[in-house]
């Protein structure tokens, strides 16, 4: 877990001018958003990501309204919404609920019109419904996001299916396939291929899908043992005899 929040606040692939901008008050300069959002696309393009940077954009726009992009706040959630299960979506979302206003009725503001199927999308990932999450996804109401915006994003889809792998990781020893594949939205082939790609086996005389133990499907029982001396033991009791 400790190594897991170490990357969270620093990750391997952040650049040393990132880290400045980051961890300094340079993150307060306005003059710095451009630079930010370029890592941004960085990130979209080489399936990287970095919470702390995003956030600083979106903190830069909430003190310049000027400066607010609204391509580059759906960038931002789309990052944060395969980060699942831990909350970057959310404090994303709470610096944008000061968004500025769109003036400008030419360029209308894509944000509000897709900000309901991402959360939806996001409470879906959080509740572990992979295949309604797949299905929503695909559904109409979901095709500006999708051609507009994850098509982009290069590894999103299998950014969700890492999401599914952690959850059925933590929760089976066995798993059908069928259901598996349900949940990451793959079948035949390259379902086959994506199990082979993790190191889980398939029972052939049942094609149910082995997952391998570990901490969270294979709890151990442990037996604590108190070593307590005769001087404590009559401490303890004499105590006893004091109170009672």
């Amino acid at each position: 877990m400790a190594s897991v929040a170490s990357t969270w606040v620093s990750p391997p692939t952040r650049t040393p001018l990132i880290e400045n901008l980051v961890s300094g008050v340079d993150r307060y300069n306005p003059n710095n958003v451009g630079i930010l959002e370029d890592y941004l696309y960085h990130q979209i393009r080489s399936e990287e990501y970095d919470c702390l940077a995003n956030l600083a954009i979106l903190k830069l726009y909430q003190f310049n309204p000027d400066l607010y992009n609204a391509d580059v706040a759906i960038n931002i959630l789309i990052k944060a919404l395969t980060s699942s299960p831990f909350p970057d979506f959310n404090l994303c979302l709470s610096l944008l609920d000061e968004r500025p206003v769109n003036q400008n009725p030419d360029e209308p503001d894509p944000l509000p019109s897709l900000l309901p199927i991402l959360t939806t999308l996001y409470n879906l990932l959080q509740q572990c419904r992979f295949p309604a999450f797949w299905a929503t996804y695909r559904s109409e109401e979901a095709e500006a996001l999708r051609d507009n915006y994850t098509v982009e994003c290069v590894g999103f889809e299998n950014a969700v299916r890492d999401v599914a792998t952690r959850a059925v990781k933590a929760a089976f020893k066995r798993i059908g396939g069928a259901r598996l594949g349900s949940y990451l939205d793959l079948s035949g082939d390259e379902l086959t291929a994506y199990v082979e790609k993790l190191g889980w086996t398939v029972d052939s005389s049942t094609g149910v899908i082995v997952v391998p133990p570990n901490l969270d499907n294979n709890p151990q029982s442990t037996v604590v043992q108190e070593s307590i001396q005769l001087p404590q033991l009559t401490k303890i009791i004499a105590h006893a005899a004091i109170t009672a």
